[in-house]
């Protein structure tokens, strides 16, 4: 019976270390830099990240669990502008959300075919895919001139630098244990990782607030029914409870004559 303990504590503790090891994977590595909260309910918010992540990401990265016209629905984009502003490809109104690149072709610009982001904000995570955004820097060892600090080595140039412009790393090798809390719910660090060296379009505020966009819609779209299911959900429960109350009420009238 002993020998059965032992036997079950190793087990338990073998599977502890490989869900720990596997989760690690899937996180890139050392966890997130930032953190972000996440507003599916910001409908602003959502129209914005999509503008973003189809004139930036959808000529590599496919979308192809989703459909144009179910995110206009969603998003409360009219037909016509999502025609006119946010379908580049020829696409037609029902179709869903590919791209031209093929794999071959992506392995041989990229070395890896881009994946596809239908779900990735489910695996990553959303703090992951808000720091990787935020964190490229120039490398001039890199093959692409930037490398990126969330996942470093990554293939993927810095398609957003025209807005955030081209930033460098601070040297600092305590920074990954003192900057590991954020002050606030966008990323706010108590010493900055890197510094401006060449300006984009937008301000680091303004480029925070596109990221944070972008992210919320790619949380929207790995799971574009929860908005109608929390939606769906808050009307059942006021439903129980004027129900609960009718049934209250009636049972008053009912019981009203026993002693």
């Amino acid at each position: 019976m002993k020998n059965m303990d032992k036997l079950i504590c190793v087990v338990a503790l073998f599977a502890s270390l490989l869900l720990t090891a596997s989760v690690s994977f899937a996180a890139g590595g050392g966890g997130t830099i930032y953190k972000m909260h996440v507003d599916v309910h910001q409908q602003k918010s959502l129209q914005r990240g999509a503008k973003y992540f189809m004139n930036y990401c959808l000529s590599c990265h496919a979308a192809s669990y989703s459909r144009y016209n179910r995110v206009a629905a969603d998003l409360g984009i009219s037909e016509q502008n999502m025609r006119e502003h946010l379908i580049f490809t020829g696409r037609k109104f029902g179709d869903t959300m590919t791209v031209a690149l093929t794999p071959e072709q992506g392995k041989e610009w990229f070395g890896a075919p881009p994946p596809d982001l239908s779900v990735r904000a489910r695996s990553r995570g959303a703090d992951w895919i808000y720091s990787f955004l935020k964190t490229f820097y120039v490398d001039e060892s890199a093959t692409r001139g930037v490398n990126n600090l969330q996942f470093p080595g990554t293939s993927m140039p810095h398609v957003l630098w025209e807005l955030q412009g081209l930033q460098t790393l601070v040297e600092d090798d305590d920074h990954a244990e003192e900057d590991s809390h954020a002050k606030d719910g966008h990323g706010a660090h108590k010493k900055e990782l890197f510094e401006i060296a060449v300006p984009g379009t937008m301000t680091p505020e303004e480029y925070d607030q596109a990221i944070v966009d972008i992210v919320n819609f790619m949380v929207y779209m790995s799971e574009p029914i929860k908005l109608k299911r929390q939606a769906i959900g808050v009307g059942v429960l006021f439903f129980l409870f004027a129900l609960g109350v009718l049934a209250y009420f009636m049972k008053r009238d009912y019981w009203k004559d026993v002693h």
